[in-house]
C-alpha cells in the first residue's frame, strides 16, 4: 500500500507538470507556425517560459523553413521522458520504440485537441464579447486560420450565422478516428 500511495500523486505531479509544459511548447510552435504575433503578452509568456530548453536546443538543431524542429524534438523528448518516468514508477517494463509510438500518438493528440479547444474558445468569445479585442482573441484566431480559413472559403455564413466552427470541429474529430488506430 505504501508504494501505491504515493505512486498515484507522484504520477499526477510528473504527468501534469510535463504535460504543460508540453502543451506551452506546442502553442509555441503553432504560433510561430502560423506567424502569430509574437508581441502579444501571452506569446510573450510561451516564449519567456519556453525559451530556457529551446534557445540552447536551437543552437544545434535548425529549423526548417517555418517549421521550428527544435521545438517538435523538444516535445517528443519531454513526452517520452514523462511516459518513461510513469513506466517507472509503476514498475512495468517498455521498450523505448514502444515509447516513442505512444509519445508521437500523444502529440498528434495534443495538436488537434489545440486546434479544437482554440476553434471552442474562439466560438464562446464571440458570443460572450462579440467585437472587443483582447489579447487571447488574436491568438485564437492565428491559430484557428489555418484551419478554419479553407472551410469558410467554400461554406460562408448563412443568414449570418457561421457554421464553418462546427465543420471544422467535425474535421478534427475524424481526423482523430482516422489518426489514432494507425498509431496504435
Amino acid at each position: 500500500m505504501s508504494s501505491n500511495y504515493l505512486a498515484n500523486p507522484l504520477e499526477f505531479l510528473i504527468t501534469t507538470l510535463f504535460s504543460l509544459y508540453i502543451l506551452a511548447v506546442m502553442l509555441r510552435f503553432i504560433l510561430g507556425t502560423v506567424g502569430a504575433d509574437f508581441y502579444n503578452p501571452v506569446s510573450q509568456f510561451l516564449v519567456r517560459i519556453t525559451n530556457p530548453l529551446l534557445v540552447p536546443l536551437r543552437k544545434v538543431i535548425p529549423s526548417v523553413g517555418k517549421f521550428d524542429t527544435s521545438a517538435i524534438l523538444l516535445m517528443l523528448f519531454l513526452q517520452v521522458a514523462s511516459l518513461g518516468l510513469v513506466v517507472l514508477i509503476r514498475g512495468i517494463d517498455v521498450p523505448v520504440l514502444t515509447l516513442l509510438i505512444i509519445a508521437i500518438g500523444e502529440l498528434v493528440m495534443l495538436t488537434i485537441n489545440v486546434f479544437m479547444f482554440a476553434i471552442i474558445i474562439q466560438v464562446i468569445l464571440s458570443w460572450v464579447n462579440p467585437g472587443n479585442y483582447n489579447p487571447v482573441t488574436g491568438l485564437l484566431y492565428s491559430i484557428t486560420s489555418p484551419v478554419m480559413r479553407p472551410i469558410q472559403r467554400v461554406m460562408p455564413p448563412v443568414s449570418g450565422i457561421d457554421l464553418s466552427p462546427l465543420v471544422a470541429i467535425i474535421c478534427l474529430q475524424v481526423l482523430r478516428m482516422l489518426i489514432m488506430p494507425l498509431l496504435g
